[in-house]
């Protein structure tokens, strides 16, 4: 599936857009700093697989209440998702990752003291809808200000930034419940272990918020506003002096002036009501999730300690999943500008559905019942490896390729707009998979690690029918 409308608009080659080596660092640093935005997304996201147990005894809630308060924050995730990129479109970049830093402190002292079980959803939503701009607003920001020789590298810093921010959640988790006694509910100054858990998050917020008022805003949404003198500074802070920054600022107002600003109805056309680069959007986007990567994230602590291992352990193999991502997120961004997309896309798929499936075979050995359920020592060893085999393979491919993708595969005319759909899909199905993880588990744990396997093998044969390559292509040449 590709867009309707190709391009093959006059501009500089890739080479002129590359930046002087003297100014390739500070790109790096305002990469990361809009990055900081995905540790912060990772971190939120993820901090909650250390709580659960902890929420579950100081509210006594089951497997379905259990299921929407680490879900809850998905909701909110997917509004901010929608709503992000109109509000970058209007009030610039920078303003948006400013307002995202902001709820993502307010949701981090909320949930660390709520009242009751209702209460600490509510603020996870609101968190969640920080997560939701972060998931919009820094892969927009990166894609528009990252040199295209560079581009695909640098947006790897979200999914980087990402996976940091669960190995960190996943981190303070264990460390704070050794502190508490290998307890979540042991006290720590006055609270429990697992609320400091979700109040530590305020203080990379307010990092996030210094960081992005330290950056310049996007020279595209710059020229789109008609500061033409501010674009061209940021254009020679980010390309060196000697760059020709009146044939850039000329080759974005054409794109600008031949373009409105993107709605929703700009994304209609093709024989299913959307576009068909829009539908593929939507298609990486809701794969990524239905695979089950985030349960891994969520629910690992308990899912550990369904299958006979204690909490203490069980937050300690989290961590080591968590350094797993990490390892697979690096070789992925060395990766993912030399070989492409498209294969480490596959490679990704098949390397997921097997593990996998592996993890059903031996989740299906499970004996006992209640606090006495345990794996046999060989299916024991086959679940810890498949599952980190699993988390490897996503993190070298389908972590890090989608939003690459997302960031650069749509045409100019409706990128902002695409990439909120496109994300708000990506919730929506990260939502449905994360309420129902629980009461599948309690159902039976292999038949739903069987279903995320055919949904990996399913995302095999949906790269190789639809997904297009976009190494080496310049943004303005998508379409």
């Amino acid at each position: 599936m590709t867009a309707t409308q190709s391009s093959a608009r006059p501009g500089p080659a890739p080479e002129a857009s590359a930046p002087a080596p003297d100014r390739l660092g500070f790109v790096v640093f305002i990469t990361a700093a809009a990055a900081l935005g995905g540790f912060l997304f990772g971190y939120d996201s993820s901090v909650i697989n250390g709580a659960v147990s902890g929420i579950q005894d100081r509210f006594g809630v089951g497997d379905g209440v259990t299921g929407l308060i680490v879900s809850s924050a998905l909701l909110g995730s997917a509004v901010g998702a929608a709503l992000a990129g109109r509000f970058a479109d209007r009030y610039g970049r920078i303003r948006v990752m400013k307002a995202g830093a902001v709820l993502f402190g307010i949701s981090a002292v909320g949930s660390m003291m709520p009242f009751a079980a209702w209460d600490l959803a509510l603020w996870r939503v609101l968190g969640g809808a920080a997560i939701g701009i972060a998931s919009v607003i820094a892969p927009t920001y990166i894609a528009e200000v990252a040199p295209t020789r560079y581009r695909g590298r640098l947006a790897s810093f979200q999914q980087a930034a990402i996976v940091l921010g669960i190995a960190i959640s996943q981190l303070v988790n264990w460390v704070l419940t050794e502190s508490a006694g290998g307890d979540t509910r042991g006290q720590l100054l006055g609270l429990e272990a697992w609320q400091w858990m979700l109040g530590v998050c305020a203080v990379p917020a307010v990092v996030y918020f210094v960081l992005s008022s330290m950056i310049p805003e996007s020279p595209r949404f710059l020229i789109s506003a008609g500061r033409l003198d501010e674009a061209r500074s940021v254009l020679k802070e980010v390309e060196g002096p000697a760059a020709d920054t009146d044939a850039r600022i000329s080759e974005i107002q054409g794109l600008i002036a031949s373009d409105h600003r993107p709605r929703f109805k700009d994304l209609l056309g093709g024989r299913f009501g959307l576009l068909p680069i829009v539908w593929t959007g939507i298609g990486l986007s809701v794969f990524q999730q239905l695979v089950g990567i985030n349960v891994i994230f969520y629910y690992s602590s308990i899912l550990w300690q369904s299958v006979g291992i204690d909490q203490s352990n069980s937050l300690l193999i989290s961590f080591s999943s968590s350094i797993i991502n990490i390892v697979g997120t690096v070789i992925a961004i060395l990766l993912v500008d030399r070989i492409g997309r498209k294969p480490l896309a596959l490679v990704g798929s098949a390397g997921m559905a097997l593990s996998l499936g592996a993890c059903a075979w031996a989740f299906s050995s499970a004996t006992g019942s209640g606090d006495d359920v345990a794996l046999p020592d060989l299916q024991g060893t086959v679940a810890l490896v498949a599952a980190n085999a699993f988390v490897l393979f996503f993190a070298m491919s389908w972590g890090v390729v989608v939003w690459v993708m997302l960031g650069e595969m749509f045409p100019n005319r409706i990128r902002a707009a695409a990439l909120s759909v496109a994300a708000s899909a990506q919730w929506i199905a990260n939502w449905a998979i994360t309420v129902s993880f629980p009461s599948m588990a309690g159902w039976n744990l292999s038949a739903t690690y069987l279903a995320y396997a055919l949904f990996a093998a399913g995302s095999m044969f949906f790269v190789a029918r639809f997904m297009k390559e976009t190494k080496g292509v310049r943004l303005e040449d998508m379409g």
